[in-house]
């Protein structure tokens, strides 16, 4: 069968190459800066020469053995041991999830924020799992209302029993990551088999490798886990001021996380990409924009090249709720991600640089990408689908409302929301001349109160509570 299907493509061949080439030589002349003894050592010894001031160069002979043992694609799965899906090359499309590490919950009537707590992770997880789009839910917010040797290890509790997606696993404190993850396998067996849990880990840009980042790497690669490592650049302030500059100095430290990766177990499954944001010069503050989405889907064209699976950006950015500056980064995120080469956008419904954490975001994306899927689809250009003969019979001025073809099709021909319904000027005045707005904000209030938790969801938290008990004697 014959598909249109549109494609958004931003490097040459010739291009992927050079940024490569420069990636390589940043990685062999400048090098970077690994904090921990262990994986520097580690490095440093596979590179063949000791670090120097703490840094290791590596040579690109060990890049490329990086890259030919790094497995292409990484099969993921439900919390209840069905395959979700794959990323990498032959996955599928992009995915996305909600998220992030938000210290803020905005209300979805009123936007007003408060600090996050568990209630709202146990809600927002859950709305995460209402919502068709999203095929992850990612550690939403940072609870404030628990201490922070506690906070980690609650919040993965309830994100587990409030979904049966996939989980994309960020923790704050670095002691309680272990034990987040001893307490998933005592609550839902051996992680590695049926990975469910995929943790997440940042380095710091540019070209440093933090202790803690590979410490946790380390431990989630002897378990077995696929990780995500991915870096977050500030072009003009962590990263060079240009994109190019941005683009192979992020490149370069997604390969060095590569090579440390496999050195820490060869053919551990590592998912890689970048947050390349810019930096307003007048307020210090960081933010995405359109330099932030080409750069995005350059870093998914190299990870493509390399036969490597994608993680990318997601949108969530300057936004102050569910409003027109949320809503323009969120169509040109989703619909340019769902057109190039992403793989995961894991962190959808963020507001403030990800500070404050909007539900009602979140239901608005979700509208947006299932729309940007659809676009993305294409359509069919076959016979059945021209409808020649069904033009002959019709003819000049007929019209095709009861044809065979509209029988069969009208159903999935046209998008419909359930948010917004099509309205005449008519009907919508009659209706008290509706906002849009108002009538997101009722659904995604009326959603959050509906939806059904998971049937294992009071066995999950009871058994957790337990676990979290006796680990504190």
């Amino acid at each position: 069968m014959s598909q249109v299907v549109p494609r958004i493509t931003v490097l040459t061949a010739d291009m992927i190459a050079q940024v490569h080439a420069r990636s390589l030589e940043i990685l062999a002349t400048v090098g970077v800066r690994v904090d921990s003894p262990r994986a520097r050592d580690l490095m440093a010894r596979a590179a063949g020469g000791g670090p120097e001031d703490g840094r290791v160069r590596i040579p690109a002979d060990l890049v490329a053995w990086a890259l030919g043992a790094a497995p292409a694609d990484v099969p993921v799965f439900k919390r209840t041991g069905e395959p979700a899906f794959t990323l990498g090359p032959g996955g599928g499309g992009t995915r996305f999830g909600i998220g992030t590490t938000n210290l803020y919950y905005q209300d979805p009537l009123t936007d007003a924020p408060v600090p996050f707590t568990r209630g709202h992770m146990a809600a927002c997880t859950r709305l995460g799992d209402a919502l068709p789009a999203y095929d992850v839910v990612s550690t939403v917010g940072v609870l404030r209302d628990l201490p922070p040797e506690d906070a980690d290890i609650v919040a993965t509790l309830e994100m587990a029993a409030n979904t049966t997606k996939s989980l994309v696993l960020l923790v704050s404190e670095a002691a309680a990551f272990e034990p987040a993850l001893d307490m998933l396998e005592a609550l839902c067996g051996d992680l590695s088999e049926k990975p469910f849990v995929i943790p997440y880990f940042n380095p710091v840009s540019p070209l440093v490798i933090n202790e803690g980042t590979s410490d946790k790497m380390a431990a989630a690669i002897a378990r077995g886990l696929p990780v995500i490592y991915s870096n977050y650049g500030m072009s003009g302030a962590t990263t060079p001021i240009t994109s190019a500059g941005t683009l192979v100095t992020l490149n370069a430290e997604l390969l060095a996380g590569l090579v440390l990766a496999q050195l820490m177990r060869e053919g551990a499954p590592v998912i890689l990409g970048s947050l390349p944001a810019g930096f307003d010069m007048a307020t210090a503050a960081s933010y995405y924009g359109p330099e932030t989405m080409l750069l995005n889907l350059a870093c998914a064209e190299m990870m493509a090249h390399y036969r490597l699976p994608h993680c990318g950006t997601s949108g969530s950015g300057a936004g102050w709720g569910a409003d027109l500056p949320a809503a323009d980064l969120f169509w040109m995120n989703h619909l340019t991600s769902c057109l190039g080469r992403v793989g995961l956008a894991p962190f959808v419904g963020g507001n403030f640089d990800s500070l404050a954490f909007s539900p009602t975001a979140a239901v608005y994306g979700d509208h947006i990408i299932r729309q940007a899927r659809r676009f993305a689809a294409g359509f069919a250009l076959d016979e059945e689908a021209l409808g020649m003969p069904e033009i002959a019979e019709v003819g000049p001025g007929g019209d095709f409302l009861a044809t065979d073809l509209t029988l069969r099709h009208f159903r999935e021909a046209a998008f419909n929301s359930p948010i917004f319904p099509r309205l005449s000027l008519e009907a919508w005045q009659a209706a008290g001349n509706p906002r849009a707005e108002d009538l997101l904000r009722r659904y995604t209030v009326e959603l959050m109160a509906s939806h059904p938790a998971p049937a294992d969801h009071d066995e999950l938290l009871e058994r957790g509570e337990a676990w979290i008990a006796r680990s504190k004697k």
